[in-house]
């Protein structure tokens, strides 16, 4: 089983910036790695991936140029560095740790951006 947590959540001004970890732990054999949120009544949406072999990453349209993810090989993290944050990017953050066959997931983290 993979344990993932993430953290780096918390209620930031309009404007701001946030950076959030997710840290995968136990048998970990990791094709990618990617970051999806959930704002209430709504269905969770893609952010932010990352290719654990080749660095490869992909965003969705609404956070591009503004988000970027990236990755640390020793400590099996991944990080989505959060700029200009936008009322509309409040949401509970949720990271995914996908193997070739299973994904996992974590039990997210709250960003509340204030206008």
């Amino acid at each position: 089983q993979v344990q993932v947590v993430e953290s780096g959540g918390g209620l930031v001004q309009a404007g701001g910036s946030l950076r959030l970890s997710c840290a995968a732990s136990g048998r970990t054999f990791l094709k990618y790695m990617g970051w999806f949120r959930q704002a209430p009544g709504k269905e969770r949406e893609f952010v932010a991936s990352i290719s654990w072999s080749s660095s490869r990453t992909n965003y969705a349209d609404s956070v591009k140029g503004r988000f970027t993810i990236s990755r640390d090989d020793a400590n099996n993290t991944v990080y989505l560095q959060i700029n200009s944050l936008k009322p509309e990017d409040s949401a509970v953050y949720y990271c995914a740790a996908n193997t070739q066959t299973e994904s996992y997931w974590g039990q997210g983290t709250q960003v509340t951006v204030s206008s």
